[in-house]
C-alpha cells in the first residue's frame, strides 16, 4: 500500500505544497524500509529451502565428502545452510557471494536470536542497518545471553538516536558474557596488523597500522625527523602533509639510512661550569638527545656514510596498463595528461607514475602480445600463460566477482579430459586443452562450486565467458562486465561444437 502510493506521487510531486512533500519524504522512507526487510526475508526464505543436511548433491553421495554441508553462517541457535546454495542465490542478487553470506548471517540472527528487535524492522520503524549492525555485534554470544541485547535494542531502536543505539547494544553486550568479552579483549591484544585500504580516484591510499605503543612511539619519532629534514624542501607543506610525505621513506630504507645518515651529528660535549650558589641554583633544562631510534654510534657514522646502500633497496614487480594514446597523445589526448592503471594502485597520471618510477631502479620487461594462442598438452597452467590470463580478463571471471588478485586459481572452463581418468585405459589425453582458449581464473570457493555444484561454463571468445547455474541463470561475463542472458541462449554457447564461439545480436 505505501510503495503503490509513493509511486502514484511521484508524478505529481511538483505539485505538492511543503506539507505534501514532507509527506511523501515519510512515506518513501517507510518503504524504503519495507523493502529492505523485504530482500532479507527472500533471503531467509531460500535458506530455508537449502536447511535440510543434503543427502545427496549434484554428483551423488560425493558432494557431501566435497563441501555440501550445512554450514551455521549464523549464531548460536540458528540454523545451518547448505554451502552450495549461496552461490546461485548472489548471482541472482546481482552481488558477491561474501555480501550475500553476511546478510544471511544478519537476517538469521535477527529472526532467531533478536525476535524483538526483528518485529520493529518488520514494522518499518527503524533503519534497517542498524538492527544487522547490532546482530552482528552480538554474534559471538550464546543463544541464552543474547535475549539481554535483544530486550534492550528493541525498546529504543525506533526512537533513539542511531549513535545512542549501537552504545547501549555495546554496554549490553559487555553486560551480557563479561568473561567472554574479557577473553576478546585479551585476543584484541593479541592481535597487531597493518592495513591497507583501496587507491582512491586522486592516487591515495590510506594505511592503518596496530602495533606495541613502544614501536609506535619509534615509528612516530622517525615520521617526525624525517619530517624535520624534508621541512626545507617543502616549504608551503602543512604539518599533516610533510609528515605523510616523511612516512613514505619508511618504504625506501637504502634513501632513509642515507638521509638520517646525513643529517646526524654528534651531541656536544656537555661543559663543566663553576658550580653556583645555593640561591642560584636553578631546575636544569632537560637536554633533548636524539631518540633510540635515530641515533647512531659516533664512532660508525664516518664508516656508515660510506657504505653503499643501494643494494637494500627493496625490489618488487610493478604491473602498469597504459594505451598508446595515453604516450602519443592520439585522439586529442595531451599526452602529459595520460592516465595509467597500476596493479594494487589504481589509476595514476603519467605525472604522477613518473614521479613513482623515478626513484627506483628499472628493469622493464617485454611488454606480452596477449594476441597470442598459447596451447599445452599438460594440466598446469604455466607462469606465462596464468599472466596472460589475468591479463586478459583482469580478476575472477565467476558472474559479478570482485577479485582483480592475481593469487587465485586457473581453471579450465570447459572441464579437462585426463584420458584414462574418464574410464578408458590407455587413452592419452587430447592435446591443446590448457591454453588462452580454455582459461579462466576463479577464486578457490568460487572453482570449488563451479566444480562440484552444477554450474556449467565455457570460454566463448577472447577473455569472454558464458555461464549456466543449476536453476538455468545465463550470464555472459566479457570486458563490459557481467550481463544477465537467456537461459537458453546460454546452453546453445555451451554446446557449440569445438572451436566455434557465438554473439548475439
Amino acid at each position: 500500500m505505501v510503495v503503490a502510493s509513493v509511486e502514484l506521487m511521484n508524478g505529481d510531486l511538483c505539485d505538492l505544497d511543503a506539507t505534501g512533500l514532507l509527506a511523501a519524504a515519510t512515506e518513501a522512507e517507510h518503504a524504503a524500509r519495507l523493502a529492505e526487510v523485504h530482500k532479507l526475508e527472500v533471503l531467509a526464505a531460500w535458506a530455508a529451502v537449502h536447511s535440510t543436511d543434503p543427502t545427496e548433491g549434484p554428483d551423488g553421495h560425493v558432494a557431501r565428502r566435497i563441501g555440501n554441508v550445512l554450514r551455521q553462517v549464523g549464531g548460536e541457535g540458528t540454523p545451518g545452510v547448505q554451502d552450495f546454495c549461496l552461490g546461485e542465490i548472489a548471482l541472482a542478487r546481482g552481488a558477491g557471494a561474501t555480501a550475500t553470506q553476511h546478510m544471511l548471517a544478519d537476517v538469521l540472527d535477527l529472526q532467531h536470536r533478536l525476535p524483538l528487535t526483528w518485529a520493529v524492522c518488520r514494522r518499518g520503524e527503524c533503519e534497517v542497518w542498524v538492527a544487522r549492525r547490532v546482530a552482528k555485534l552480538s554474534r559471538h554470544l550464546g543463544a541464552d545471553t543474547v535475549g539481554l541485547v535483544d530486550s534492550a535494542v528493541s525498546r529504543m531502536i525506533a526512537t533513539e538516536a542511531i549513535g545512542r543505539v549501537l552504545d547501549v547494544a555495546a554496554a549490553k553486550i559487555i553486560e551480557a558474557d563479561p568473561a567472554a568479552h574479557e577473553e576478546r579483549c585479551e585476543a584484541e591484544r593479541r592481535r597487531r596488523y597493518v592495513g591497507l585500504g583501496r587507491t582512491d580516484d586522486h592516487g591515495l591510499r590510506t594505511l592503518i597500522a596496530r602495533l606495541e605503543a613502544g614501536d609506535a612511539a619509534a615509528v612516530d619519532a622517525i615520521v617526525h625527523r624525517v619530517g624535520e629534514i624534508l621541512a626545507p624542501r617543502h616549504p608551503e607543506a602543512h604539518p599533516d602533509e610533510l609528515r605523510a610525505h616523511a612516512f613514505g621513506w619508511l618504504a625506501r630504507p637504502a634513501e632513509l639510512f642515507t638521509l638520517l645518515l646525513e643529517h646526524t651529528t654528534t651531541p656536544p660535549e656537555p661543559q663543566h661550569e663553576p658550580e653556583p650558589e645555593l640561591e642560584d641554583v636553578a631546575e636544569p633544562e632537560p637536554e633533548r638527545g636524539l631518540s633510540r631510534a635515530l641515533a647512531f654510534p659516533a664512532d660508525l657514522l664516518d664508516t656508515l656514510r660510506e657504505v653503499d646502500v643501494r643494494p637494500l633497496a627493496p625490489k618488487a614487480v610493478l604491473h602498469v596498463h597504459l594505451h598508446e594514446a595515453s604516450l602519443h597523445g592520439f585522439g586529442g589526448v595531451d599526452a602529459v595528461a595520460g592516465v595509467a592503471r597500476v596493479e594494487g594502485l589504481g589509476p595514476l597520471t603519467l605525472a604522477r607514475l613518473t614521479e613513482l618510477l623515478g626513484r627506483h631502479d628499472l628493469t622493464v620487461q617485454p611488454v606480452k602480445d596477449l594476441s597470442d594462442r598459447v596451447r599445452h598438452t599438460a594440466y598446469e597452467h604455466p607462469e606465462s600463460l596464468r599472466d596472460q590470463v589475468h591479463l586478459v580478463t583482469g580478476g575472477d571471471y565467476w558472474p559479478y566477482a570482485t577479485s582483480t588478485s592475481r593469487h587465485v586459481d586457473l581453471d579450465h572452463p570447459t572441464p579437462y579430459d585426463h584420458g584414462h581418468e574418464s574410464g578408458d585405459e590407455g587413452r592419452d589425453p587430447p592435446p591443446g586443452q590448457t591454453g588462452s582458449h580454455n582459461s579462466g581464473p576463479l577464486g578457490r570457493r568460487h572453482h570449488r562450486w563451479k566444480t562440484h555444484a552444477g554450474y556449467r561454463s565455457r570460454q566463448c571468445g577472447e577473455g569472454r565467458y558464458v555461464w549456466l547455474t543449476p536453476h538455468n541463470m545465463g550470464f555472459l561475463i566479457d570486458h563490459t562486465g557481467t550481463h544477465r542472458i537467456h537461459p537458453e541462449k546460454a546452453r546453445i554457447i555451451l554446446e557449440a561444437p569445438a572451436g566455434v564461439d557465438l554473439y548475439y545480436a
